[in-house]
């Protein structure tokens, strides 16, 4: 992803024809084909009105189990996750045309998070990812799962508490998969884990923390190339680290203080950068160098302002996301100044994608903004209630459809260019 040898870690049925063919045909995983919430822009925009012309609802399933895994998108199917009685969870596959359900594979699942933490629900969280042929999903119980995603097949499964001997996690398995031709990547189990696609095997085991609480990672992994070397780059609940995806080698390592491990949001990548912010602590930035035996970090610049669930998109050099006070705010990349920040006070929680100059977000309350992304101001185009339940899932687009998982319930809704 990076051509630089030193890089910077930044602490981040309506139409007849598809408007955007040329994007790839799938969300195959957390915030996207490129695991970063932004599409290509390919020369065209996103209409700039939201509303019954132009955006319609093509079908939706109304009665699913509650859950707050993001959907998958495939060219011809929709993957969810639900929690059902409290103790069963389902994977299910849709029909992406019209809704009808295809097939759904489940298993025991069940976890009680602390009582502080119940308004936020003991179901499943993790987002499932897609590799052509195969479907990972993680369960709230540190079980991974492997499935045919054309027949729903249970391929194998990996238990971490069991493998592993680690206490369960106190909020659930949150950590998102990634996955790549050589295998899958996961925070469970008291560690950042990397297991073989096709065999479960464990490969190598990397940032142990023992389990328990420590053990509910929420950040996911990415991939990224700093200081010329690929690697993945994984937010822990107390640290960031760059780990070797061949050996699980530890390259670089700094404490990533937060209020009681909140270190939720993906890390994120552009350019030379790689973005977080922490509850309870502060937005920063760190230089990844070569060191005299590996690489070390190096203090760039550091802003007073608390993230907390909502993973930035990048547009144009500047970071787009929503804080711990519930306003929306932009950051420049180059100089880690706050460029704006709402006066209003939004959701707990968006989720964003930018395609060219604009960003969709859906918030936490069941509204969907469609902003310009302008580092001078704040700018909303258009907004509309897409659910009356809350939408903690993150947000998917694929060509024309937009899917929005709420908490009981999925919506397919097709843009079209009609004004």
């Amino acid at each position: 992803m990076f051509q630089k040898a030193v890089g910077f870690v930044f602490l981040s049925l309506f139409v007849s024809a598809p408007l955007f063919a040329a994007e790839s045909p799938t969300w195959p995983q957390w915030r996207g084909p490129t695991r970063d919430g932004v599409l290509p822009a390919d020369g065209k925009a996103w209409p700039d009105r939201l509303n019954a012309a132009n955006f319609k609802k093509l079908w939706d399933v109304a009665d699913l189990g509650p859950s707050y895994s993001g959907p998958i998108v495939t060219a011809d199917k929709i993957f969810t996750t639900e929690t059902v009685d409290k103790k069963i969870e389902f994977t299910k596959a849709f029909d992406r045309t019209t809704g009808k359900l295809l097939w759904k594979t489940d298993w025991k699942g069940t976890l009680e998070v602390p009582f502080f933490a119940a308004k936020n629900g003991s179901w499943i969280r993790s987002t499932p990812a897609f590799d052509g042929e195969r479907l990972y999903v993680a369960g709230i119980q540190d079980l991974l799962v492997c499935l045919d995603a054309n027949t729903g097949k249970e391929l194998w499964r990996f238990d971490f508490a069991t493998e592993f001997k680690s206490a369960a996690p106190t909020f659930g398995c949150v950590s998102s998969p990634l996955v790549d031709d050589t295998g899958i990547y996961i925070q469970a189990g008291g560690c950042v884990a990397k297991l073989d696609k096709k065999s479960g095997k464990s490969l190598w085991t990397s940032l142990k923390d023992g389990g328990g609480m420590n053990a509910s990672a929420f950040s996911c992994p990415v991939s990224a190339k700093l200081a010329a070397k690929d690697q993945l780059v994984v937010q822990t609940r107390t640290q960031l680290a760059g780990v070797d995806k061949e050996t699980g080698k530890e390259l670089w390592k700094r404490d990533i203080p937060s209020f009681r491990g909140m270190n939720i949001l993906t890390p994120v990548i552009a350019g030379d950068t790689v973005m977080t912010s922490t509850y309870g602590g502060t937005t920063q930035g760190f230089k990844v160098v070569p060191g005299t035996d590996g690489f070390r970090t190096e203090n760039a610049w550091s802003l007073k302002y608390e993230g907390n669930m909502s993973t930035p998109v990048i547009v144009g050099g500047h970071a787009y996301f929503l804080g711990k006070d519930q306003k929306a705010i932009c950051v420049d990349l180059k100089t880690g100044q706050e460029t704006w920040r709402t006066e209003k006070r939004f959701g707990q929680y968006w989720s964003l994608i930018a395609r060219g100059d604009k960003i969709l977000a859906l918030d936490q309350k069941g509204i969907i903004y469609l902003l310009k992304a302008n580092p001078k101001e704040f700018e909303i185009i258009d907004e509309l209630e897409v659910s009356k339940n809350e939408t903690w899932a993150h947000l998917a687009v694929v060509e024309n459809d937009v899917v929005i998982r709420d908490l009981f319930g999925l919506t397919v809704f097709r843009w079209t260019s009609e004004k």
